[in-house]
């Protein structure tokens, strides 16, 4: 008997006794059981935030080029399926249950974690896809995440900023070091980071890395209206502000465009195929502003550095008359943090439990704003995260604006909500 997708993925769950077990050990046998090699171009795409980002403009301005680009993120907001594009369509059930079944016949008694097996099954599927370029998330660190195990033709580095420290350590300085691990000998490394860590730069030296560094090597700069790029060799003037919103989007688009620079021999992209990715990239939940009144606005920000963003973004929206906060995180994520540096754009905060064994309970969240909120504000405490959305709809006025953010379960159980709320209209 075949099983459905969602029987596949629990049963996945429910194979290694850690649900995070950093190791190449493992995954690299069975990737060479199954013989899996990448015969198109690749990108492999690390950091702290931007990552996401990064890898959507790489694969609309590849595709807009002409070129068959398989995309693999991580996580997924509401399908598993999400995960795995290819030519910016999500695969199919069938599809991905043929290359899980590969996976179980070939690993034997060796245990995987879900991360692992799935990475292992989306890499067959893009072997046999017989793309022109890959593009492949880092879902946590690098060194020792299972994506590495990919020689990647050319390596990104977004962001680095805390987050994870129970894997990566506490320091900027830590984390970089095992992000920086997927740089190769000879191979270009860009770093988007504006500020890298100094280990970054040692790690790329000790490995023989080709490495970019932004303001050096490759930059953006722009005016209200059009930016440029600059790289080593190449100029490319008067485009167009990349689709996804955010000002940190400049900083993931120049990165992007080095990468292709530096790629350029084997994947030439024309001035009007960047033009066109930029104008047609798409990304859900990263600072995604929905139609319709009251505003809003989804944005799966969930450390520090990215709820900094996220408050920039806020407050270039422009005035407001309440900002409602539908928020839900973590327990093992700096909430405090998150908290302080979102909290003076928020006049109303609707508190919902987070789903799965890692969720924090509503009434920590509650608490967590209460201590962190630098003045008085309202919180509510709600049985989920859906309910939390609905209160926030019926308080708010047409002019206001709802943020959902927090993590990417918090978005999803609300874009589950939505969809129920649609089906029942």
């Amino acid at each position: 008997m075949t099983l459905s997708l969602d029987a596949w993925l629990e049963r996945i769950e429910r194979l290694h006794v850690r649900p995070i077990d950093l190791t190449l050990e493992r995954v690299r046998a069975i990737a060479q059981r199954l013989g899996i090699e990448l015969d198109c171009a690749t990108f492999v795409v690390a950091g702290t935030n931007g990552k996401g980002s990064t890898c959507a403009l790489l694969d609309a301005i590849l595709r807009a080029a002409g070129y068959r680009v398989g995309l693999y993120t991580s996580p997924h907001l509401v399908r598993f399926n999400e995960r795995a594009r290819i030519d910016g369509i999500a695969v199919e059930d069938s599809a991905l249950i043929e290359q899980f079944e590969a996976v179980e016949a070939a690993r034997g008694t060796t245990t995987l974690t879900y991360f692992e097996f799935t990475t292992l099954a989306v890499l067959r599927l893009f072997q046999q896809a017989r793309l022109d370029a890959a593009v492949l998330e880092i879902g946590l660190g690098g060194r020792l995440d299972a994506v590495n195990i990919v020689d990647a033709d050319c390596a990104v580095l977004t962001s680095i900023d805390i987050d994870h420290v129970e894997y990566l350590g506490p320091t900027r300085e830590a984390i970089g070091f095992e992000k920086a691990h997927v740089f190769r000998a000879g191979r270009p490394a860009i770093v988007a980071d504006p500020q890298p860590p100094a280990s970054v730069i040692e790690v790329a030296k000790r490995v023989g890395a080709d490495l970019w560094l932004r303001g050096r090597d490759f930059d953006g700069h722009g005016d209200r209206q059009q930016w440029a790029y600059r790289g080593r060799s190449a100029h490319r003037p008067g485009l167009p502000y990349p689709a996804l919103r955010g000002a940190n989007q400049l900083l993931n688009a120049s990165g992007a465009l080095a990468a292709l620079e530096a790629t350029a021999m084997r994947l030439p992209v024309s001035q009007q195929a960047v033009r066109q990715g930029l104008l047609t990239v798409e990304l859900p939940a990263r600072f995604q502003v929905l139609p319709g009144r009251p505003t809003v606005i989804l944005d799966v920000a969930h450390n520090p550095h990215a709820a900094s963003e996220l408050a920039a973004n806020l407050d270039a929206m422009g005035f407001y008359p309440r900002t409602h906060a539908v928020f839900g995180m973590l327990r093992d994520k700096d909430v405090a943090g998150v908290v302080a540096r979102v909290a003076p754009a928020i006049d109303v905060w609707h508190v919902g439990p987070t789903p799965g064994t890692r969720g924090a309970t509503a009434e920590a969240l509650a608490q967590a704003v209460r201590a962190g909120a630098a003045r008085e504000t309202r919180v509510h405490v709600h049985a989920t995260l859906a309910d939390a959305y609905r209160a926030a709809l019926a308080a708010a006025d047409p002019d206001d604006r709802i943020i959902v953010f927090g993590s990417f379960t918090t978005v999803a159980e609300v874009m589950r909500a939505r969809e129920r709320a649609t089906s029942a209209d």
